[in-house]
C-alpha cells in the first residue's frame, strides 16, 4: 500500500520494551495482591461473580464449573485452571485464616490432596465475605472499569471493611519479584486498627501490643518472637516456626510423641516427606529410640504419633526431629503488594495506614451517596406536603388544564394562562406556585389515597426520619471523629461475630541444640577383588580367613569404619570412599560395586593404588607414569573434602603407572615394555606438589613405555619374571635417574 511505512527499530529495545509491559502486567493484574482489599485480580473477579450470580451464604450451592465459566467468559480470559485454583484455596480453612468461599464437595486436604474436578464440587459466598467484602457495591463505594471486551463493568477493588491483606496473608510470584505475607489473627488485626484510628501517631511497637505476630490457622509454635518487630517494621524476614509435639504414656511403661500440630510451610505433600525422613532416621540408624511411627490425622484435626522404646531420651529425640526435618522451618516474609498502582514492600504500619485511608474513602463515597438520596427525597417530601396544604388549588389546575405540560408549567412557574379556573383568587394563587421540577412530577403521579389524613401523617414522620439522616451523614461527612465512631463500630460487629482465639503460640525458645553420636570405632578390613566389588569385615573375620582373603581380593586394606579408602587411578584422578558407605557383612558376602560408591568409573579408568586416608596423609607417595616421568608428593595434600580430584599432573597421551607409599622404600627399579631396567635411589625422585608433571625417572627411546615399578628396601632378594627369566633385582647395577637402563643379563 502508498500509506505503509516502515519504522526501523533496535530489535533489543523492542524487546526490552515488551518484556518490561509483560512483567508489570503480571505484577499488577495476576500476580500480587492489592493492598487495599488484600485480594488478587482473579480472587475478586470470581468472588465479584459470584455476588452477580446471586450465590449468597443463605441460597443454594452452585457448581463451581459454573461459577468458573461465568468468571472466565466475563472477567477473567486467562483459562479455567486458574480461577478454580484460586476458588478452591478461598474454601480451604487449613491454608486461609478466613475462607472467603463455602465449599461443597471434596476441596482437598491438608495433606496435599487435589480437590475434585470442578464438575462435582460446588460453592457458594461465605456470610463474612457478603457482609464485609461485596456490601455496599450499589452505593458508588468503589470505581467500576470495562471488562476486557468493555461487554460488562468489574470493580477495581471491592469495599472491604477489614485489613484482608493481613487476616488471609498472601503468597505470589511475579517476574522479579514474589509476595509472602503469613495469615493474623482476625480480632487482633480489628483491635489493631482501631487503635491506629484513635491515634494515627502510634508506633510499630505499639501497633504489636495487639497484633502479636502471624496466626497460621495449622497453628504451630513461633519461635522468634524477638526479631518479630523488626520483620514488621521493614516487610521482609524469616519467621522460625515449629510444630507442637505432646508427649503421652502408652503401653507397658513406653512413651509416645505426638505431633498434633505441624508448621504452616509442612503442609501438602510435606507430611509426606517428614514421615519419611523420620524413617530414614531410623533407618540410618541416626536414633534408635523410635519403634514405629503412623499418621493418625483425620478431619478433626493433624496426630502423627511416634512409639518410643522405652527409657528413650525424648528431650533429645524432639531435638533432633527439630534440626533433622521439617518441624522446624521457616517462613520467609516479603510483604509485597500493590500500591497506588505500584508494587511496594511494605511494613505492618503501612499496610493498616492504607487499610484505613482506604476506609475512609469507601465511607465517604458511601454516605456522600446516602445523603444525596436523602436530599431527593426531602425535595420530594416537601413538595408533596405543601401540595397537600394547597391540594383543592393543585386539583382545579388539573381539571383546567388541557394537557400535563400545562398543568406542570403552572406548577413550576405559575404560568395560568389557558387553564380555566373557578375564580379570579384561584388563578392568583396558581400564579404564585413555585414547585420544583421533581416536585412537580412527584404531585402530578401522586395517588389519591395519598390525601388519606394517616397517610400524610406518615408523609410528616417520614419527611421528620430524613431531616434526621440527613443531620447525620453530614456530621459524618463533615467530622472525623464521626466517620471514626462509625468505622469503629463497623469493626466490632465483625469482630464480635467471627473474631476465633489465636492458634498458633508466639514465644522466644532456645535453639534446638542437638549432638549427632558420631558411630563407634572400630578396626575393619576393606575388601576389593579384581572386578572392583568391596565390602568390610570385621579384624578377627579377616584374620581367621587372611589366606583366602589375601588371594582372592588385589586390595586388603586395614583401617577404622571412621576412615576413608583412596583410590588412585591411571587418568591421575584420586577419588574418597568413606568406609561407612562400604557395606559391612561376613566374608563370603558379594559386596558392592565400587562405581557406586564414589565417582570412579571401571569402564574408563583403572585403580592403580588404593590406601587408607590415614596412612595416605602420613606418608609420601611416589607417582611414576608411562612416559617415565616420576616425583614425590607429601600425603597430607589428598586429605581433601572432595570426592573426586586430579591427583598429579598428566602430559597428553601419558598415563599414571605406579603410586606407591615411600616408607622403608630406599630405591626404585623402572621396567619399560622393551625390556630396559633401571635401578636408583629413591632419593633421587625430587618432592613435588600434586599439580606438577614431575620429572624424567628413565630416558626412554621411541614407542618405549614404563611398564612396571618394583620399590627395593635393601632386604630379602625379590626376584621378577621376565620373558620367562628370573630377574633378582638386587643384583641390577645401580645408575642413576634419567639413565636410558640395561637389558638383564641371562
Amino acid at each position: 500500500m502508498e500509506n505503509e511505512q516502515i519504522i526501523r527499530t533496535e530489535y533489543s529495545e523492542v524487546m526490552q520494551k515488551s518484556y518490561i509491559d509483560y512483567a508489570m502486567s503480571v505484577i499488577i493484574s495476576r500476580a500480587l495482591p492489592d493492598v487495599r482489599d488484600g485480594l488478587k485480580p482473579v480472587q475478586r473477579r470470581t468472588l465479584y461473580d459470584m455476588y452477580e450470580l446471586g450465590i449468597r451464604y443463605d441460597r443454594p450451592y452452585r457448581k463451581c464449573a459454573r461459577i468458573v465459566g461465568d468468571t472466565m467468559g466475563k472477567y477473567h480470559p486467562h483459562g479455567d485452571s486458574s480461577i478454580y485454583e484460586a476458588l478452591v484455596v478461598m474454601a480451604q480453612e487449613f491454608k486461609k485464616g478466613l475462607p472467603l468461599v463455602d465449599g461443597h464437595g471434596n476441596f482437598g486436604s491438608i495433606e496435599g490432596d487435589g480437590a475434585a474436578a470442578m464438575r462435582y464440587t460446588e460453592a457458594r459466598l461465605q456470610k463474612i465475605t457478603q457482609e464485609a467484602f461485596l456490601a455496599d457495591l450499589d452505593k458508588d463505594v468503589v470505581d467500576f472499569a470495562p471488562n476486557f471486551d468493555e461487554t460488562e463493568k468489574e470493580p477495581t477493588v471491592l469495599p472491604v471493611r477489614l485489613p484482608n491483606l493481613l487476616v488471609n496473608g498472601a503468597d505470589g510470584i511475579a517476574v522479579g519479584m514474589a509476595t509472602s505475607i503469613p495469615p493474623h489473627n482476625l480480632g487482633e488485626v480489628i483491635d489493631a486498627v482501631k487503635a491506629m484510628i484513635k491515634d494515627n501517631q502510634i508506633t510499630n511497637e505499639g501497633l504489636m501490643q495487639y497484633v502479636q505476630g502471624p496466626d497460621f490457622p495449622t497453628g504451630g509454635i513461633v519461635v522468634n518472637k524477638d526479631e518479630l518487630p523488626e520483620i514488621y517494621r521493614t516487610g521482609t524476614g524469616k519467621i522460625r516456626l515449629r510444630g507442637k509435639v505432646e508427649l503421652e504414656k502408652g503401653k507397658n511403661g513406653r512413651e509416645r510423641l505426638v505431633i498434633t500440630e505441624i508448621p504452616y510451610t509442612m503442609m501438602g505433600a510435606n507430611i509426606g516427606k517428614f514421615l519419611n525422613d523420620v524413617a530414614g532416621l531410623v533407618e540410618t540408624k541416626k536414633t534408635s529410640d523410635i519403634v514405629d511411627i503412623s499418621n493418625q490425622s483425620s478431619k478433626e484435626g493433624i496426630r502423627i504419633v511416634l512409639e518410643l522404646r522405652k527409657n528413650a531420651d525424648t528431650e533429645q529425640l524432639i531435638n533432633m526431629l527439630y534440626k533433622k526435618t521439617r518441624l522446624e522451618d521457616t517462613f520467609s516474609v516479603n510483604m509485597l503488594a500493590v500500591s497506588d498502582g505500584r508494587p511496594e514492600v511494605l511494613g505492618l504500619r503501612e499496610i493498616l495506614e492504607h487499610h484505613i485511608d482506604f476506609q475512609f474513602e469507601v465511607h465517604t463515597r458511601k454516605y456522600r451517596t446516602l445523603l444525596n438520596k436523602e436530599l431527593a427525597k426531602k425535595e420530594i417530601q416537601e413538595g408533596l406536603i405543601k401540595a397537600c396544604d394547597v391540594i383543592d388549588l393543585i386539583i382545579e389546575i388539573l381539571r383546567g388544564s388541557k394537557n400535563q405540560k400545562q398543568a406542570k408549567d403552572c406548577l413550576i412557574h405559575g404560568v395560568t394562562e389557558g387553564i380555566r379556573f373557578k375564580s379570579k383568587a384561584s388563578q392568583k394563587a396558581a400564579a404564585n406556585l413555585r414547585f420544583t421540577e421533581n416536585q412537580a412530577a412527584a404531585i402530578l403521579e401522586m395517588r389519591l389515597y395519598k390525601l388519606i389524613g394517616l397517610e400524610i401523617e406518615a408523609l410528616q414522620a417520614e419527611h421528620e426520619t430524613t431531616l434526621k439522616n440527613i443531620t447525620i451523614y453530614e456530621d459524618i461527612l463533615n467530622n472525623y471523629k464521626s466517620m471514626a465512631k462509625v468505622i469503629i463500630k463497623e469493626l466490632d460487629a465483625l469482630k464480635k461475630e467471627y473474631a476465633v482465639p489465636r492458634k498458633t503460640v508466639i514465644e522466644n525458645a532456645r535453639e534446638a541444640v542437638y549432638e549427632e553420636k558420631g558411630p563407634e570405632e572400630m578396626e575393619v578390613v576393606f575388601l576389593m577383588d579384581r572386578f572392583g566389588y568391596s565390602r568390610t569385615i570385621d579384624k578377627g573375620t579377616y584374620e581367621r580367613n587372611k589366606e583366602a582373603a589375601d588371594h582372592e581380593n588385589r586390595y586388603v586394606i586395614p583401617c577404622m569404619n571412621t576412615d576413608k579408602i583412596c583410590i588412585f587411578t591411571d587418568t591421575g584422578r584420586q577419588h574418597l570412599v568413606k568406609v561407612m558407605d562400604v557395606p559391612f557383612g561376613k566374608f563370603r558376602d558379594k559386596g558392592t560395586p565400587i562405581d557406586n560408591l564414589c565417582n570412579y568409573s571401571t569402564a574408563e579408568e583403572q585403580c592403580v593404588f588404593a590406601e587408607c586416608m590415614q596412612k595416605v596423609k602420613m606418608s609420601v607417595l611416589v607417582f611414576v607414569t608411562e612416559q617415565g616421568m616420576c616425583k614425590q608428593v607429601e600425603g597430607n595434600e589428598f586429605d581433601v573434602a572432595k570426592r573426586t580430584i586430579a591427583a598429579t599432573k598428566l602430559a597428553d597421551g601419558d598415563r599414571v603407572v605406579s603410586v606407591t607409599c615411600l616408607d622403608e622404600t630406599k630405591q626404585f627399579v623402572l621396567v619399560s615394555a622393551q625390556g630396559y631396567f633401571l635401578r636408583f635411589a629413591a632419593l633421587e625422585v625430587p618432592m613435588k606438589k600434586k599439580t606438577a608433571v614431575g620429572v624424567r625417572g628413565i630416558r626412554l627411546s621411541e614407542n618405549d613405555r614404563v611398564e612396571a615399578v618394583y620399590g627395593l628396601d635393601g632386604t630379602g632378594d625379590p626376584v621378577v619374571l621376565y620373558k620367562e627369566k628370573e630377574v633378582h633385582l638386587n643384583r641390577l647395577k645401580i645408575g642413576k635417574r634419567d639413565g636410558k637402563g640395561a637389558k638383564p643379563r641371562g
